[in-house]
């Protein structure tokens, strides 16, 4: 056996200063985990929140009785702000009013209206949404409540950046449908 076999065996089987070497090697992966898990975490919370404001929103909004108008719109996309701690500018919103025609199995928009970057819905888009909208009885109208909001992940683990959309619906509670006012 060589000189060189016999330091590498040597070497090998010498177990002093081996956990110093193991902890250099899996604090590093350790730490990753922790930060990713955070991330996720921190991602579904973000879901959650804009969720749970989503739902409010649609809940307040249901309850009208008089016309809402664009300052109104304006105030729900504070207030969603507010509610997701978010700043104004990376929140968006989109109520539409949908009325189900029974007769010819069709939802229809009455209108819709947008404070933010998303764009209004117009009938095809509301038709596309028929496996999303309730089952509705003839001329009964839902309010579609939908926000957007831009999420950044706080740590680069591999988690990207997204943007959180939340689609919720719900009947007018107090008259038989939300008006819209231009004025």
């Amino acid at each position: 056996m060589t000189r060189c076999a016999r330091m590498f065996r040597r070497f090998r089987d010498d177990e002093e200063g081996s956990i110093a070497v193991e902890t250099l090697l899996i604090v590093p992966v350790i730490f990753w985990v922790y930060l990713t898990m955070f991330s996720i975490f921190d991602a579904y919370r973000h879901h959650s929140i804009n969720q749970k404001a989503a739902y409010t929103i649609g809940d307040i909004i249901s309850r009208e009785t008089t016309p809402i108008d664009g300052s109104y719109m304006q105030g729900t996309r504070e207030l969603l702000a507010y509610l997701t701690a978010n700043e104004a500018s990376k929140v968006a919103i989109r109520v539409t009013s949908v009325k189900y025609d029974a007769e010819n199995d069709v939802y229809k928009r009455d209108w819709s209206h947008t404070q933010g970057w998303v764009p209004k819905l117009g009938n095809n888009e509301v038709s596309a949404l028929r496996d999303d909208l309730p089952v509705l009885p003839h001329n009964e109208r839902v309010m579609v409540v939908e926000t957007f909001a831009k999420y950044e992940a706080p740590f680069n683990t591999g988690l990207s950046d997204r943007e959180i959309h939340n689609f919720v619906f719900t009947r007018p509670r107090y008259a038989p449908r939300v008006l819209w006012s231009d004025g």
